[in-house]
């Protein structure tokens, strides 16, 4: 058999616009601030103390950190967005490159990612709500367990499904609708921490608290280690949502211009103001604060009213402790808006994600059903039912974010293979976007994807392991019940690497120095295993470099697994079918 590279060459091709059936009324701006109002979400209202109590004004380095690392997985997606503009991208992405086994790995870690997005949005709405006096008994929340710790409580249930229900209603009106609400919803979530940087920067900034005031820049001799762990503790969580461009590609009016720009902006946006916002709350609390509850370790476990108070609300707090009563009532609105927007949002993606994997025939094509709008409307319906069942009282918001973070880094690192494998599969498709020196950055963002799984820990990485393998049990159930004619024979072959992986990574991380974290540790027949994780075996930077090595490996070992290029032909004939016969 020839090598690709000895094979004629089609002339480039455009992808078919059609390929979905999805209404595509989607402009460049609702592809931005799609993507831009799942990144500013709870993780605005949260993410900077939860940093802060874990590395203090070092944090600000996690975040730098944390933005290189997801904006090279964004420019890979900027290159494979408007390559294949097709609804619920992630999901098919691997697919296309590796077949069936790979496309249903990493399809059911995109939907495990989205759908379990919009209720951590939820709680956190309820959470800051809970401020509020008329609202305290919503949520149940304890400074001893951690910064934005606690439990829905009582009437709080019934909020958070009134929420849920809220976004079926809007996404079942249709996505131009849903568009429109978008831009305005987004344009308030940009300006509102925007407000609050400069306020807080211009008139409440203590250049004390990056040095001795609570405890130093680096808060500890393990500066280092407390520095990764802010990135799968609220960073990396606070900056996803880039890849929403993507998963509307299918809807978009002009994806192969507007895709790779909205993805590419979006995380610029979101970098910057996310970084401003931690310096802002860094400066802004008062000295006297840190020095009672023993510096920024102290926040987080410390039983002081102050340190309650900050951790159900912490912009709440600061601005109301600064006396800007004004700016707490906006806060308080904000923390509805924004977590809700965001969640609106990603239950949107949910049922584009499973539209996408019905479509490649993983599960029943009841998932592609549209109404009179277009909208994959029992997708939307599932992913609320699932939405709901998170709200189920799970140990915290942050315990939460952990699993969300494990799972959207495991669904990004299916993207630079992906990339690989396509770059010699298809290199003749024409690209509105070219990845510049991907031969070194998709070999990078996928060691990097390997990083934020590893400083995650292994009780957080156990538990996205059972996650998937509840995956793979839906998606075999669909198969053995005939459930979508078209489902695909598997390609056992991405198989090889992919479970060479997954449990490759789980060794590491087992042997690590990062245990924290995890649903299921600690719980009935997982107790025993689960809870001996981080055995420090290897040391911190033994697990890192260990971590990068073995990335490295299995992506080169990965992009020589991809398909033929003939398969792929098959496996995109929706988005580039085949030339007319002359």
């Amino acid at each position: 058999m020839s090598s690709v590279a000895e094979q004629p060459r089609r002339a480039p091709s455009q992808p078919e616009l059609g390929a979905d059936g999805l209404e595509r009324g989607v402009g460049f701006l609702g592809l931005l601030w799609a993507s831009e109002t799942s990144i500013i979400g709870s993780g605005w209202l949260f993410g900077a103390l939860g940093a802060a109590v874990l590395a203090g004004p070092s944090a600000i380095i996690g975040w730098v950190l944390g933005s290189v690392i997801i904006l090279v997985l964004a420019l890979v997606h900027a290159e494979l967005g408007g390559l294949f503009p097709v609804s619920g991208g992630t999901s098919r992405f691997p697919h296309y490159a590796f077949g069936s086994f790979a496309g249903a790995t990493f399809g059911w870690a995109s939907y495990l990612q989205a759908a379990s997005v919009a209720p951590i949005e939820v709680l956190a709405a309820v959470q800051y709500l809970s401020t509020a006096h008329w609202a305290r008994n919503f949520f149940k929340s304890s400074a001893a367990a951690g910064a934005a710790s606690g439990t829905l409580h009582g009437w709080g249930y019934l909020a958070a499904a009134i929420l849920m229900l809220l976004f079926v209603i809007i996404n079942i009106v249709g996505i131009r609708w849903f568009a429109r609400i978008n831009n305005g919803i987004t344009t308030w979530k940009v300006a509102i921490p925007v407000v609050t940087i400069l306020i807080l920067l211009i008139g409440h900034f203590h250049g004390s608290n990056f040095g001795h005031a609570g405890g130093g820049f680096f808060t500890s001799k393990d500066a280092i280690k407390n520095i990764l762990l802010t990135l799968p503790a609220g960073i990396i969580f606070s900056l996803l949502g880039f890849e929403q461009a993507v998963q509307l590609g299918g809807e978009s009016r002009n994806p192969a211009r507007d895709l790779p720009r909205a993805v590419i902006l979006s995380i610029v946006i979101g970098a910057i103001l996310y970084i401003l916002i931690q310096v802002a709350f860094i400066g802004a609390l008062k000295p006297s604060v840190l020095s009672a509850n023993g510096g920024w370790i102290g926040l987080g476990t410390s039983k002081s009213a102050e340190a309650t108070k900050l951790a159900a609300g912490p912009f709440f707090t600061l601005v109301s402790i600064a006396g800007i009563s004004w700016l707490a009532t906006v806060l308080r609105i904000d923390a509805v808006i924004s977590p809700g927007g965001t969640g609106l949002m990603y239950e949107t993606a949910s049922a584009r994600l499973s539209f996408g994997l019905s479509r490649n025939g993983y599960v029943p094509t009841a998932f592609e059903r549209i109404n009179r709008s277009r909208v994959p409307v029992f997708g939307v319906i599932i992913a609320t039912v699932v939405g709901i069942l998170f709200l189920l009282p799970f140990p915290s918001w942050a315990k939460l974010v952990d699993i969300v973070t494990s799972a959207s880094v495991f669904m990004y690192a299916g993207a630079p293979v992906a990339l690989g494998a396509l770059r010699r599969q298809k290199p003749d498709l024409a690209r509105t976007y070219r990845l510049p020196a991907a031969e070194i950055l998709a070999p990078a963002a996928f060691a990097g994807a390997g990083w934020v799984i590893l400083f995650s820990g292994w009780q957080t990485y156990s538990t996205l392991v059972v996650a998937l393998l509840l995956g793979y049990a839906l998606i075999g159930a669909s198969y053995a019940l005939r459930l979508n004619p078209r489902a695909p024979a598997m390609d056992w072959r991405a198989a090889q690497w992919i479970i060479t992986w997954i449990i490759g990574m789980g060794v590491i991380t087992y042997l690590s120095d990062f245990g924290a974290g995890g649903i299921i540790g600690g719980i009935g027949i997982f107790k025993h295993v689960l809870d001996k994780g981080g055995t420090d075996a290897i040391g911190l930077w033994g697990g890192i470099i260990a971590s990068g090595l073995f990335s490295l490996i299995i992506y080169f070992w990965a992009v020589s697994t991809r398909l033929p290029e003939h398969k792929v032909d098959e496996y995109v004939r929706d988005v580039y079918p085949p030339p007319a016969a002359e």
